[in-house]
C-alpha cells in the first residue's frame, strides 16, 4: 500500500469536498432533522459525502468506507476500511456560522494509518502518516508546542451524539473544566478542534464517548504531531474504529501537560 499517493487522493478529495462546501454555504443551506435527539443533516453533507466516496471508490475499489451518512459501503470485509466524515460541523453551518472542516482517515486493520483534515474557510490542509509525523498545507511539519499558562488551560470538549443532557459523568467533567480552566471550547467541530491542538492553537481536548468517524483522523494528526491522549483514568487510549462508545472518553494534550489535566479531571 502506498501511503503518499493515499495521501494524495485522500487531500485531493476533501480538498475538492471544501469547495463545494464553501461555494454551498453562500446560499441557502437545506436542513432537517437527523434522528430524534436534536442533530440536523444537510444537503451539503450529502452532496460532499457522494464527491467523497465517489472519489475514495474510484481509487480504491476493494477498500471498505465507512461514511458519516451512508454507512458502510465498498468492498465488504477489506483489512483497508476508510473512515469519511464529509461535513463535521454541520450545526453550525446550519446556523450560518463558518466553523467547519472535512475530515478522511484510511484504517488498516480498525487502527488509522493516514488522516486528513481540511478547513474550506482558511483553505488550509492538515495531514497524517502514522510514524511519519503531521504536516500543513505548505509542508511545514506540525509540533504542538507545551507552552502552560498561569491562568489555566485553553481546551475543548467533545462528545457523542448518545450523550444525554443528564449525563452524570459528562456533568461532572465539564463542571471542573469550567472550574479550573482558563476556557472551555465547544466548537460542535471535533476535527476543528484536533487541527486546532495538533497547531498549538489550544492546550488540550477532553472527550467523551466521541464519535467514531471523526476520532481516528483527529487524534492521529495530534500524536503525529506530539500529542499524547490518554484514556480518563490515565491509561492508554487507542483510536480503534471498533471500539465502543464508553472506549472514546480520552484526554489529550502535551505529554508534559497530561498529568495536570488528568489531576484538574479527578
Amino acid at each position: 500500500m502506498d501511503l503518499d499517493h493515499a495521501r494524495t487522493v485522500a487531500v485531493e478529495a476533501a480538498e475538492a469536498a471544501g469547495a463545494l462546501l464553501l461555494e454551498g454555504t453562500r446560499g441557502a443551506v437545506g436542513v432537517r432533522a437527523k434522528g430524534v435527539a436534536g442533530d440536523v443533516v444537510t444537503d451539503l453533507d450529502l452532496a460532499s459525502e457522494k464527491l467523497l466516496l465517489e472519489r475514495i471508490l474510484t481509487a480504491y475499489p476493494a477498500h471498505s468506507v465507512i461514511a458519516e451518512e451512508s454507512g458502510l459501503v465498498g468492498a465488504a470485509g477489506s483489512d483497508w476500511t476508510w473512515l469519511v466524515d464529509p461535513l463535521d460541523g454541520t450545526n453550525n453551518v446550519a446556523i450560518g456560522l463558518p466553523a467547519y472542516v472535512v475530515g478522511v482517515a484510511l484504517c488498516r486493520g480498525g487502527r488509522p494509518v493516514l488522516g486528513v483534515v481540511h478547513d474550506p474557510v482558511s483553505a488550509q490542509t492538515w495531514s497524517a502518516v502514522r510514524g511519519r509525523g503531521a504536516i500543513a498545507s505548505s509542508g511545514a511539519r506540525l509540533s504542538a508546542p507545551y507552552a502552560p499558562s498561569p491562568h489555566g488551560p485553553l481546551l475543548a470538549w467533545t462528545q457523542g451524539y448518545g450523550v444525554t443532557r443528564d449525563d452524570a459523568t459528562a456533568l461532572a467533567l465539564k463542571s471542573a473544566l469550567e472550574l479550573n480552566a482558563r476556557r472551555v471550547l465547544q466548537l460542535w467541530a471535533p476535527l476543528l478542534s484536533w487541527a486546532m491542538l495538533a497547531r498549538g492553537d489550544i492546550d488540550g481536548i477532553v472527550g467523551y464517548r466521541a464519535e467514531a468517524v471523526d476520532l481516528p483522523a483527529g487524534a492521529l494528526l495530534a500524536r503525529e504531531a506530539g500529542i499524547e491522549i490518554r484514556a480518563l483514568d490515565g491509561g492508554p487510549f487507542e483510536e480503534c474504529i471498533d471500539a465502543p462508545a464508553e472506549d472514546r472518553s480520552f484526554v489529550a494534550a502535551h505529554p508534559r501537560a497530561v498529568p495536570g489535566l488528568l489531576s484538574l479531571l479527578r
